[in-house]
């Protein structure tokens, strides 16, 4: 059986790693993959919105099966296309892909269904915004009602930069939208909560923490995400049932209502305060960086899983978990999130060890008369999988050091919360 993979990430990469391990499958294809996925898998230069042209390869290579990782294919209908054309797409459908492509229509969703979340009112323009903030407590966070990367969210701490923010946003900071939200600050921590739905019936796929600010102490601006790791340690039984019943059940209820059941991986990010979970967004494919620590931990066959949510069935099989523990260190370009170093060689990545224990993921990186060239803000995933957070961590942390890359930003203290020193 051949598969594509649609992406250039360090997930992406994650993705084909795990799919490699299976032995019903003959060749993957990454579309257009970076030059980590070139190791195993075929990398196809074709963009990901050019639907026409990728429909074209599959047919031509006989693949039918596609995993698309990131969001903005997902949210421009890539599967409802190519599901047209007889190809079945892991992910969801254009008007699913709502709960990530817009704030406002998942806070409605919320609001409909009694879902807990911050309280919050949703903006076009900047009439009535001054007063709003106004009456609100700080800090005051403000969302991009659209795709922006990981970067639509700012928590001000005062109202004068939660008003600069809105009008940022209004002004068209983000192309995808000038909408925006304002909303109540949560206090509590924050915590990955993945599941995989067919359709119909749904399962666990994982917890994970990231630390998605640029600077150890978890400060500065926030980023794609600089490291994570997994399994989460918050989610006791009673939360996880809570979770469940208060958060995720309803929304795939809500989603099938509208008549579009949800099919693929569903995130949610929470934040979690005396036991009481409330959704903070949803994510409509898995987390970059949390997939890396998802597929060094996933003990199943990822192809499996796939088959029998293309059966509807995925209530008929087992998806198991190793007991160690995972951490990826995201190694950026200097000067991420904000201006970023140019194009700059990397050098030594031979010299790492790569196993089912410990990887070096690609994510900005290409190949170029067989030398490997950062290009763009977050580049390699040190990951390890290990008896306990720290070895992990220590494992990250050599592996990085052994690259010779003048660029190389990365921060040492992923996984605080959970390691102490």
């Amino acid at each position: 059986m051949n598969i594509a993979v649609i992406g250039s990430g360090g997930r992406e990469n994650s993705i084909c790693f795990k799919l490699k391990q299976s032995k019903q499958i003959n060749k993957i294809f990454c579309i257009p993959g970076n030059a980590g996925t070139s190791i195993m898998a075929e990398n196809i230069n074709i963009d990901v919105l050019n639907f026409e042209s990728i429909s074209d390869f599959l047919r031509n290579n006989n693949v039918k099966i596609v995993f698309v990782g990131p969001e903005v294919p997902l949210v421009q209908g890539i599967k409802d296309y190519l599901e047209k054309k007889d190809f079945f797409v892991f992910g969801p459908s254009k008007a699913a892909s709502r709960l990530e492509k817009s704030k406002s229509f998942t806070k409605q969703l919320c609001k409909k269904y009694k879902i807990p979340t911050a309280q919050y009112k949703s903006f076009s323009s900047m009439k009535g915004v001054k007063d709003y903030i106004k009456k609100m407590n700080t800090p005051i966070v403000i969302k991009a009602d659209g795709l922006a990367s990981g970067k639509g969210v700012s928590i001000c701490n005062n109202k004068t930069m939660a008003l600069q923010k809105c009008k940022e946003i209004n002004q068209g900071k983000f192309k995808s939208s000038k909408k925006f939200v304002i909303e109540e600050f949560l206090s509590g921590e924050e915590v990955s909560y993945f599941i995989l739905s067919d359709g119909i019936n749904y399962k666990f796929f994982g917890s994970a923490q990231d630390h998605k600010r640029i600077g150890e102490g978890d400060t500065g601006p926030n980023t794609g995400g600089m490291g994570a790791y997994s399994p989460s340690n918050i989610i006791t039984n009673k939360v996880e049932n809570k979770i469940k019943k208060e958060i995720i059940e309803p929304t795939l209820k809500g989603l099938k209502k509208l008549g579009c059941p949800f099919v693929g991986i569903l995130y949610a990010g929470l934040i979690i305060k005396n036991n009481q979970p409330k959704l903070i967004e949803y994510n409509i494919r898995l987390g970059d960086p949390e997939c890396q620590v998802l597929m060094m931990r996933l003990k199943t066959d990822l192809l499996k899983i796939i088959l029998a949510c293309k059966k509807k069935q995925i209530n008929k099989i087992a998806i198991n978990w190793s007991d160690k523990k995972a951490i990826t260190i995201v190694a950026s370009s200097k000067g991420y999130p904000n201006k970023q170093s140019k194009i700059s060689e990397i050098k030594n990545t031979e010299k790492i060890l790569l196993n089912a224990n410990q990887y070096l993921f690609h994510a900005s990186t290409f190949k170029k008369n067989n030398k490997i060239f950062s290009s763009g803000g977050r580049v390699l995933n040190a990951t390890a999988l290990n008896k306990n957070f720290k070895s992990a961590r220590n494992i990250c942390i050599n592996m990085l050091k052994k690259i010779n890359w003048k660029d190389k930003y990365f921060r040492r203290d992923i996984g605080w919360r959970v390691i102490s020193n």
